[in-house]
């Protein structure tokens, strides 16, 4: 089946007992045995539930994926999968992602031994010099967090598979809506769950995909064994905003490719990351390995007349009306941020220079509004900063 069918369908079957075609929300912590041992394929929420298990088959199937799991948190599923590392071991890791990401590869597991280098893959060769006798892992995004770097995965995997080293894939901006990354040789996929997946703001939670059963064994272990898994709730939200996953990232791809143009082009702005514009880096690989460009932009803004970068992003950002200055992305509504001051703020400063995360560069995650009417809001927001 298509993905826009799989995104109503897959995992999910009319409940045997009433016929209700929405999955039941599950919300017993534990399940009663037949006998010491003997149940009916779940025995403690933790370690199993009938809605968590119905979103981790939808979950693989949009991935193209033998197996899903699921977790309480984008970071819980990144967590999980960095447990399989050891001390001693290295990773390779893209130069452009997620603050939360980087605080946890740094802050989080370099203290107990696992190092972490991080290299910009717009280059794969680079890839190539960064391994060495320990890389146990590369982890990349893209496009990335938040200058929007696209990273060829079918190159990188070729890498990573001459040297028998697993690719994780965070696929959160594009969704696989857009890409598929299993698919062009990666070897897990991970999601933030609380962005496209779930799709309004309401709900945390995280993801993983992949199709080697033994890691896959690995990983289930550690779900049960470290517990970051999520409320039967939250998966019931989760499957509910899946169903409609295509439609808003196909909207917010299409207006955010207005956007970037109506930016790229606007007096105030001094550069516009998108990569759905042929001045964009990478649009090349962009358009072979994307199906649609995604729904969000990064713009460095003009400093003001006084010469202060800061001061106008900071007039800019509080004089928006339709858009809501926060920090997430991904949900039916449209937020723009500081990367600087928010979402990147654990990102040390001499680090943030040199990816261009600076005093004025803007992060927007388009939703599923009128375009009309964000880009006049965009428009006043200038005018009065």
């Amino acid at each position: 089946m298509k993905l826009d069918t799989l995104a109503v369908h897959a995992g999910q079957h009319p409940d045997p007992t009433s016929g209700a075609v929405m999955p039941p929300i599950v919300l017993s912590s534990t399940f009663a045995q037949d006998g010491p041992g003997v149940h009916k394929g779940y025995e403690y929420s933790r370690s199993g539930n009938p809605t968590r298990n119905t979103l981790e088959a939808c979950i693989a199937a949009l991935e193209g994926a033998a197996h899903g799991l699921s977790f309480s948190s984008g970071l819980g599923a990144t967590t999980t999968i960095l447990h399989t590392l050891r001390p001693g071991d290295h990773v390779v890791c893209g130069d452009d992602v997620y603050g939360g990401t980087f605080r946890i590869l740094k802050r989080c597991f370099e203290p107990f031994g696992v190092k972490t280098s991080f290299v910009d893959f717009s280059d794969p060769s680079r890839l190539e010099k960064a391994i060495t006798a320990e890389t146990k892992m590369v982890w990349l995004e893209t496009p990335t967090n938040p200058t929007l770097k696209v990273f060829d995965i079918a190159a990188l995997a070729k890498i990573t598979k001459a040297h028998k080293i697993p690719l994780v894939v965070d696929n959160t901006f594009a969704t696989p809506v857009i890409q598929r990354p299993l698919e062009l040789g990666a070897d897990i996929v991970m999601h933030s769950v609380t962005k496209y997946l779930n799709g309004h703001s309401d709900v945390v939670g995280g993801a993983i995909a992949l199709n080697d059963d033994a890691l896959h064994e690995k990983l289930r272990f550690l779900q049960n064994a470290l517990g970051p898994i999520p409320s039967p709730f939250d998966c019931f939200m989760v499957l509910r905003g899946i169903k409609t996953l295509h439609l808003r990232v196909e909207r917010a791809s299409r207006s955010a490719l207005a956007l970037a143009q109506w930016l790229e082009a606007h007096p105030a702005v001094a550069k516009v990351h998108y990569p759905g514009l042929a001045s964009h880096g990478q649009h090349e690989v962009a358009k072979r390995q994307m199906a649609l460009f995604g729904g969000m932009i990064s713009f460095v803004i003009k400093p003001g007349a006084d010469g202060d970068t800061l001061a106008r992003a900071r007039k800019f950002l509080s004089n928006v009306q339709v858009f809501a200055c926060a920090e997430s992305l991904g949900g039916v509504e449209s937020l723009i941020e500081h990367p600087a001051l928010m979402t990147h703020a654990s990102v040390p400063a001499e680090q943030r220079a040199e990816l261009g995360i600076d005093d004025g560069l803007i992060r927007v995650s388009v939703g599923v509004e009128h375009v009309d009417d964000l880009r006049d809001d965009l428009e006043q927001a200038f005018a009065r900063s």
